[in-house]
C-alpha cells in the first residue's frame, strides 16, 4: 500500500495540489461561517421614553430620549441613548433645517458612538456644532481624508470630537469621540433646501430612518489600471464597496420596542395666503399666527424614527402662483433662484401622442407588508389609465425577473385583464436586483414608431448599488423616459430622483395606500400630456452661471427651477420652450427678484448635483467631476462625499489609560415593513452586546462593530465569500476523489497485466 500511495503520488503531482487547495477553501469557507455565525448572536432589549424635551444649546443635560439595554456577562446595562429634535424654517422657496442629535453615555464607560441617518437629498449641509456643558464647538469643512485624520487624533487624545460624513447624498454618518460616564453630548448640524411644488402643492420631507439597503455581491470585475504606464492595476469587484458605512443594526420590532425618538416643528412661512396644511404620515399640531404662517408640531410629542415625515401646503387662492423669483447676494456676486410654471397641455388644445409604456414593479423582500400593498395598488390603477392606442408590458423582480409580454402589446381588454391579474397575485420575497430590470424596461424592442416610449418604475429603491443603475441608465435611455415611483414609508429619495433625472422623466411618491389615487393621478398627468421642451434660458445683461446647465423637459404642472450665479443683478431672463409643437416664452425682470435666504448653497449643490451626473454620463472623467466637486464643496462650505465637517474640544477629557468602547446605534426597521421579510425567520439564538473596544485598530474598517442579529441585524448579500469558497473546496475535492480512483484502477490493471 505504502509502495503504491509513493508512486501515485509521485506520478500525480497534481492530485495532492486539488486536495490540498480542496481542502484548504474548505476549511476557510467553514471557519467564515462559523465566524459569521458567532457574529450573529446578538441581542438588544429596549425601553421606550414616551417623551422627548426640546433640544436647547444652553440646556444639554435636559435632554430626555428612548433607552437601549445591553446584556454584558449576564448582566443587563444601559446603552447609548439618542434622541433627535429638528427644527424647520420655511422661508418662501427655501428652508432652513437644524437637526439636533442628543448622545447620552449612562454608563460607567467612556464611549464612542457613531449613527447612520437619512437626510433631504437635495439639502447642502453646511454647520456643525457640537456642544458639552456650556461650550459649543463649531465644526470646519474640511476634505474627507484630512476630516478623518483629524477626528482620529482627537479620538485617541482623549478629546471630544465629532465628525459628520456623507455616504449618500441622503446618508449620513455622525460620530462621537470620548463620551464620558454619565455625559450628554449635542452635536448639530444645519442644511439647506429648496422647498418642492408640484402644480398647486408645496411640499417638503424629513427622511427619519435609513431602509435596510439590499447589497448585491459582487459578480463582474472592473480594472482600474495606473496611470504611470506600468501595465500594473487593481480589480474591483464590489459593488456596493462602502456596505459597512450604509447598513447600520436594524432593531426587530418584535422583540424590541422603537429607539430614536424624535420631535419636530416646522413654522411655515409660505410668502402667500395659506389655504390646506396637511400632514400625511404623523398627528401634528398646527397653529395659526397670521393667514400667512403656520406653526407645525407633532400632536403625540416626540415618535420613533421609523418613518418620513412630510408636509404639504397650498395656497388660499385657488391657483399657485406661477412664477418665482428670489435673490442673494453673497461676495462679489449675486445669486438668483427663479420658479416658473409653464402652461398645461390643456390649455394649448394638444392631443397626446400614442404611448408604449413599460410597467416594472419591485416584489423583493423590502417590499412586504404594506409596501407590495401600495404597489400592486398603483400598478392596478396605472393600467386601467391605459388607451386602447396605448401599447404597454409588465416586469417584475426581485432577485429574479419576470416579463409578463415577450415585448409590449395592445392595451385592449384582455390585455390588461391578464395584466390585472398577474400583479394581483405578486408576493413580496428575496433579493433586489434592480439592475437587470431595469435593462430590460429600457430594451427598446418596437423601435422608433412614433410612439411616446415611457417606463413607470414602482420600487422602495432599497438598495446600495445606486451607481450601477445610474449608468445603466445613461447606457440604454435611448429615446426612454423614466418615471419612478417611490414605493412605502421610508424610500430611497437620492435614487429616485437621479435616476428619473438621467432618465429624463420624473419621480412621485406614495406613502400610504391612501395616497394612491391620488398620486397616481397626479403621475399620469405627466404621462399623459407633451412635456415642455426645448427650454432656453438667457440673461439680457448679466453674465451667469446656471444650473442645470441643460435643462430638462418639464411634465405638466411641475415647474422649471434655475439657480443662478451673476456677476451683477441687472437686466432681464428669458425662458423659451415649446409646449406640445407650440411655441412658449415668459420674460422675468431681475429687479423684480425678492430677498431670499441660502441661495448661494443651493446653487453649489445643484453645480455639485451637475457634476455627479455628468460623471455618471461619461460627459466628464472621474477626476474632473472630483476635482470640480471638491472645488465647490470648499468654496461654499457644504458637506459632500468629497468633504467632511469636524469639530474638535481643544481639552482632553479621557484620563490616559482609560479604555474606550464603540457603539454603533441602532435603527429603527420602517414602518410597515415585514422583518422576516427582509432577514429571513428570527433565529432563537442567545444576546449579548454590540459595544466592544474601540482603541483595538486604528482604521475606521477595524473599529467597526462585529454584525449584529437577530434583533439587530444587517441586511444579508445574495452570496457570500464563504459560501464560494465552500462550495469551490467540495468541487476540487471530488474531482481529486475521482483522479485517485482512475488511478488505483489504472494501477491494478497493470500490475493484473
Amino acid at each position: 500500500m505504502d509502495t503504491y500511495d509513493t508512486a501515485d503520488n509521485e506520478e500525480h503531482p497534481m492530485l495532492k495540489a486539488l486536495i490540498k487547495l480542496g481542502l484548504f477553501l474548505l476549511a476557510q469557507g467553514v471557519a467564515v461561517m462559523l465566524m459569521a455565525f458567532v457574529a450573529l448572536l446578538v441581542s438588544f432589549g429596549t425601553s421606550w421614553s414616551a417623551t422627548i424635551e426640546q433640544a436647547s444649546l444652553l440646556q444639554p443635560g435636559d435632554a430626555k430620549s428612548g433607552s437601549l439595554l445591553l446584556k454584558e456577562d449576564g448582566a443587563t446595562t444601559e446603552a447609548i441613548r439618542l434622541g433627535t429634535d429638528i427644527d424647520v424654517t420655511v422661508s418662501g422657496p427655501t428652508l432652513r433645517a437644524r437637526v439636533t442629535q442628543i448622545f447620552r453615555n449612562p454608563t460607567k464607560d467612556w464611549v464612542e458612538a457613531t449613527y447612520v441617518y437619512p437626510l433631504a437629498t437635495g439639502g447642502a449641509v453646511d454647520t456643525l456644532k457640537m456642544v458639552v456643558g456650556g461650550r459649543a464647538i463649531v465644526g470646519d469643512i474640511k476634505e474627507r481624508q484630512q476630516a478623518r485624520v483629524i477626528y482620529e487624533e482627537a479620538r485617541r487624545a482623549g478629546q471630544k470630537a465629532a465628525l459628520t460624513e456623507q455616504e449618500r447624498p441622503n446618508i449620513f454618518t455622525n460620530s462621537v469621540a470620548n463620551i464620558g460616564p454619565g455625559e450628554t453630548v449635542l452635536v448639530q448640524i444645519e442644511y439647506q433646501e429648496p422647498v418642492h411644488q408640484s402644480g398647486n402643492e408645496y411640499s417638503l420631507r424629513l427622511p427619519l430612518v435609513v431602509a435596510p439597503r439590499y447589497n448585491p455581491a459582487p459578480i463582474v470585475q472592473s480594472v482600474d489600471f495606473r496611470k504611470d504606464g506600468s501595465g500594473w492595476g487593481a480589480a474591483t469587484s464590489d459593488p456596493v464597496p462602502d456596505r459597512d458605512r450604509i447598513s447600520p443594526p436594524v432593531l426587530d420590532p418584535a422583540r424590541n420596542a422603537p429607539v430614536n425618538p424624535t420631535s419636530i416643528t416646522v413654522r411655515l412661512k409660505a410668502g402667500f395666503a395659506l389655504g390646506e396644511v396637511r400632514s400625511h404620515h404623523h398627528n401634528v399640531k398646527i397653529e395659526s399666527p397670521d393667514n400667512m404662517a403656520r406653526v407645525v408640531t407633532l400632536a403625540d410629542g416626540a415618535v420613533p424614527a421609523d418613518r418620513d415625515f412630510e408636509l404639504t401646503w397650498k395656497p388660499a387662492a385657488e391657483k399657485a402662483p406661477s412664477v418665482g423669483l428670489f435673490r442673494e447676494h453673497i461676495g462679489d456676486a449675486d445669486y438668483l433662484l427663479a420658479f416658473v410654471t409653464p402652461p398645461s397641455a390643456e390649455q394649448t388644445a394638444q392631443k397626446p401622442l400614442p404611448r408604449e409604456v413599460v410597467f416594472v414593479i419591485d416584489n423583493s423582500g423590502s417590499m412586504g407588508g404594506t409596501s407590495i400593498v401600495q404597489a400592486k395598488a398603483s400598478l392596478a390603477y396605472a393600467l386601467s389609465r391605459l388607451q386602447p392606442t396605448d401599447r404597454f408590458n409588465v416586469i417584475r423582480f426581485d432577485d429574479t425577473m419576470d416579463l409578463l409580454f415577450p415585448t409590449s402589446v395592445p392595451a385592449d381588454a384582455a390585455h390588461v385583464g391578464e395584466a390585472t391579474s398577474f400583479v394581483s397575485a405578486l408576493q413580496a420575497r428575496g433579493g433586489t436586483e434592480m439592475v437587470p430590470a431595469m435593462r430590460a424596461a429600457l430594451a427598446d424592442k418596437l423601435g422608433d414608431t412614433g410612439m411616446v416610449r415611457q417606463v413607470v418604475f414602482l420600487t422602495d429603491g432599497a438598495i446600495g448599488n445606486e451607481q450601477q443603475l445610474f449608468e445603466a441608465i445613461a447606457a440604454m435611455r435611448g429615446r426612454s423616459r423614466v418615471f419612478m415611483v417611490g414605493i412605502g414609508s421610508a424610500p430611497n429619495t437620492y435614487l429616485m430622483t437621479r435616476a428619473a433625472e438621467l432618465g429624463r422623466g420624473a419621480f412621485t411618491h406614495i406613502g400610504s395606500v391612501e395616497q394612491v389615487e391620488e398620486r397616481m393621478r397626479g403621475l399620469f398627468a405627466k404621462l399623459e400630456n407633451p412635456a415642455v421642451t426645448g427650454l432656453t434660458a438667457k440673461f439680457s445683461e448679466a453674465k451667469a452661471d446656471v444650473t442645470p446647465a441643460i435643462i430638462p423637459d418639464v411634465y405638466r404642472d411641475e415647474p422649471l427651477v434655475l439657480a443662478a450665479r451673476l456677476d451683477k443683478l441687472a437686466g432681464s431672463l428669458e425662458i423659451k420652450g415649446r409646449v406640445g409643437d407650440r411655441p412658449w416664452s415668459v420674460t422675468l425682470p431681475l429687479q423684480n427678484a425678492a430677498e431670499g435666504n441660502g441661495l448661494s448653497k443651493l446653487w453649489a449643490k445643484r453645480k455639485i448635483g451637475d457634476a455627479e451626473v455628468a460623471r455618471a454620463m461619461r460627459e466628464l472623467a472621474p477626476e474632473e467631476a472630483d476635482k470640480a466637486i471638491l472645488a465647490l464643496a470648499l468654496d461654499h462650505q457644504i458637506v459632500t462625499r468629497l468633504t467632511s465637517l469636524v469639530a474638535v474640544d481643544k481639552a482632553p477629557s479621557r484620563p490616559e489609560g482609560a479604555p474606550l468602547k464603540l457603539s454603533e446605534l441602532p435603527i429603527n426597521l420602517p414602518a410597515g415593513w415585514d422583518f422576516e421579510k427582509v432577514f429571513g425567520e428570527r433565529p432563537q439564538i442567545p444576546a449579548q452586546s454590540r459595544e466592544r473596544h474601540a482603541d483595538a485598530g486604528s482604521s475606521p474598517a477595524a473599529r467597526r462593530p462585529a454584525p449584529a442579529a437577530p434583533d439587530a441585524i444587517r441586511l444579508p448579500k445574495t452570496a457570500t465569500s464563504a459560501e464560494l469558497k465552500m462550495i469551490a473546496g467540495l468541487i476540487l475535492l471530488v474531482l481529486a476523489s475521482t483522479l485517485f480512483v482512475f488511478n488505483r484502477r489504472r494501477l491494478l490493471l497493470t500490475d493484473a497485466a
